[in-house]
């Protein structure tokens, strides 16, 4: 049985002819890439059963989670002169010049390497063995000449992860943002045929607050082009969201979330989400950066985890984070493929990537759904945290709210001089007065891992919180 059209799949067919009369749609180039040695005709097809997954920790999945910075760098963090540019640059010089040689040892709590594959020999293989078969060199736009049958198995495996018809990779997952954003905010430019739209006309997206500045920049493009009514709802209020939605007048509508928050470690309501979805008929656009691959049963991301899927609408993800790659995708109906392609100003305008890179995030997509034990310690280090720290964790993110940066500056560096490695954020990332310890916990950490720095944070924050902060979605810290 064909899959059932929803309105949007409609609008955006109507549009698609528009293109077309413009000699405006820009079709993708299927390339099959033979390896050398191989007959003419032969199968170069990637083969998922051809990858080695295994069970349980190996001895390189503990080197994921350890570093080495530069002496000279680390005592810059120890002396408080992180943000002094001077410096940065005298140290750039001593250590491209090969003459820093002493390193420290660090255990990493910083990284979005959630589950740890970042070593994983099976990942390195694939990767490896596509660059002695076909070269390190992308070729050339997917528009010309670089859409080969190794990005369409990764386009085929993440939309099969992600419950969805077809799925378009990008060179990052700003650039997949930012694509649909603008490719969405096209549609109505596109059917006015150069006549102003009126206001009732143009797409409404409701973007939620704290949103990926790649959402916010790609909506600000989307609105110069005149074809969109932007509103903002408050963070994760869906009490705000359904006022919005029922007060405006417009057909269309779009709402746009991140689905766990990566400066705040909370996650979408995904469940009321979906519940506001068949009420008001919109169209759902996920960004599932952080979700994807370390959350649900296969490594489908959060709508997987709440069970969602067909909810949502566009899936947008990263490879750069949980699958230790690098590269975005939207995975979505075939008519919304087409459409993001042609209008998608950062994915025309980009070269795509190496063919080794499109194999290592094959495998890393094969490796990450059939090792789901990673999956589970991620769970297991974050009920420890919690319990060890009573801070209601969430998710693999967790954020020890400080304020002033100064402040947010001096304990880290307490943190680091006891051997890890974390950062701590302020202003720009996040809002003035709400610098932040941000610790990120991996498969591939351990008990005593979590045991320590639970001890060490415990030492110099008190942890509380808010009364006027939902204790599910906030967690706070005072010196």
């Amino acid at each position: 049985m064909g899959k059932i059209k929803t309105s949007w799949d409609l609008y955006v067919e109507e549009a698609l002819p528009k293109l077309e009369s413009r000699k405006m749609f820009a079709p993708l180039r299927p390339m099959n890439i033979s390896i050398a040695e191989q007959a003419e005709g032969a199968r170069t097809n990637l083969d998922e059963d051809e990858y080695q997954t295994y069970q349980g920790i190996q001895p390189w999945d503990r080197l994921a989670s350890q570093i080495q910075l530069p002496q000279i760098f680390f005592q810059r963090l120890m002396n408080g002169l992180e943000l002094t540019s001077k410096n940065e640059r005298e140290e750039h010089e001593i250590i491209s010049s090969n003459q820093e040689k002493q390193f420290k040892k660090l255990t990493l709590f910083a990284g979005n390497d959630f589950l740890g594959l970042s070593r994983h020999p099976t990942i390195a293989k694939a990767m490896a063995k596509a660059a002695m078969e076909q070269g390190t060199g992308p070729r050339g736009s997917p528009l010309i000449c670089g859409y080969t049958n190794y990005h369409m198995a990764l386009e085929s495996a993440l939309a099969n992860l992600k419950k969805k018809e077809a799925c378009l990779v990008f060179t990052s997952g700003f650039a997949a943002n930012m694509a649909v954003m603008v490719a969405i905010g096209n549609l109505v430019p596109v059917l006015a045929a150069g006549r102003r739209p009126a206001k009732e006309e143009k797409v409404a997206i409701f973007s939620d607050a704290l949103n990926h500045a790649s959402i916010v920049d790609g909506l600000k493009i989307a609105e110069q082009q005149g074809g969109v009514k932007l509103f903002v709802y408050k963070h994760c209020d869906m009490s705000h969201l359904d006022s919005l939605l029922t007060k405006c007048k417009n057909k269309r509508k779009v709402v746009v979330t991140d689905s766990l928050f990566s400066m705040d470690g909370d996650i979408a309501p995904m469940r009321e989400l979906a519940q506001l979805r068949k009420k008001h008929g919109f169209l759902w656009v996920l960004d599932d950066a952080h979700g994807t691959f370390a959350w649900g049963k296969n490594g489908g991301g959060l709508a997987e985890e709440f069970n969602c899927e067909y909810d949502v609408d566009i899936c947008i993800g990263t490879l750069s984070k949980a699958a230790s790659s690098l590269g975005g995708f939207a995975a979505c109906s075939k008519i919304w493929k087409q459409w993001i392609q042609s209008r998608g100003r950062s994915f025309f305008f980009s070269t795509i990537a190496p063919i080794p890179l499109a194999a290592a995030s094959y495998a890393s997509v094969v490796v990450a759904k059939k090792e789901a034990w990673r999956r589970s310690e991620i769970r297991n280090r974050m009920k420890e945290f919690h319990a060890l720290t009573g801070i209601p964790v969430k998710s693999q993110i967790v954020c020890v709210i400080i304020g002033d940066i100064m402040e947010a500056i001096k304990v880290n560096k307490e943190i680091l001089q006891a051997g890890f490695y974390c950062v701590a954020v302020g202003p720009p990332a996040v809002p003035p007065n709400t610098a932040r310890i941000r610790l990120t916990l991996t498969a591939v950490q351990t008990t005593e891992d979590i045991k320590r720095i639970a001890a060490l944070i415990s030492k110099y924050v008190k942890f509380q919180v808010p009364s006027y902060i939902d204790s599910s979605n906030y967690i706070s810290a005072r010196i």
